[in-house]
């Protein structure tokens, strides 16, 4: 069955699915506790699992991101929100050279299961360095897997996938499409 969602809503909905399922999901980073940050596509989450799933991190983008990467390589499904897709410069790091490599290292033995979502933030009251649109920099980096939906069907099913996929996504959304709405169906799919 389908129902009119919004893309935030649609994220919001894979965020909560996955997690009932699969209790080493969980979400990490800053402002998943304010909708000024993250719009409605943490909503209610810290309300169910609680802060040990939903984890509200100090501004530092190459701590929590290094600690998402390394909550992966033990076996964790990370999904790291980056409020700002612009400061994910800070977290190259862990993100090019650890995530993006690490299953090449191990000769495929050895996965990073994280997703790494930013959030394109641009217009308004933002200024330069809140607005960049970095993603294509992104396409250029082996090992990591690049995605950006662009409706809420995507989103939400993008969102799956990527939390189901044993190797690194960049999961990469625009503030600007969370009032879109469209058919959205309930039950848990993924876009490949």
């Amino acid at each position: 069955m389908t129902r009119i969602l919004s893309y935030s809503l649609a994220i919001n909905e894979a965020l909560h699915q996955m997690m009932e399922i699969d209790s080493s999901v969980f979400l990490i980073g800053q402002g998943v506790k304010s909708s000024w940050y993250v719009g409605n596509t943490a909503r209610g989450l810290i309300e169910r699992f609680g802060p040990e799933r939903v984890i509200d991190t100090p501004v530092s983008e190459n701590a929590m991101t290094g600690a998402a990467v390394g909550a992966a390589i033990v076996g964790m499904r990370p999904v790291i929100v980056h409020p700002r897709l612009d400061f994910m410069f800070y977290a190259f790091d862990p993100i090019l050279n650890q995530a993006a490599n690490w299953s090449y290292m191990y000769g495929g033995s050895s996965h990073v299961p994280v997703v790494i979502w930013g959030i394109i933030n641009r217009g308004g009251e933002q200024a330069a360095q809140h607005s960049q649109a970095i993603h294509a920099f992104f396409t250029h980096v082996p090992g990591l897997k690049v995605v950006m939906p662009s409706t809420p069907y995507d989103a939400k099913g993008l969102m799956i996938a990527a939390i189901r996929d044993n190797n690194p996504v960049v999961y990469i959304d625009d503030r600007w499409l969370y009032g879109i709405e469209d058919h959205v169906p309930e039950e848990i799919y993924e876009v490949p």
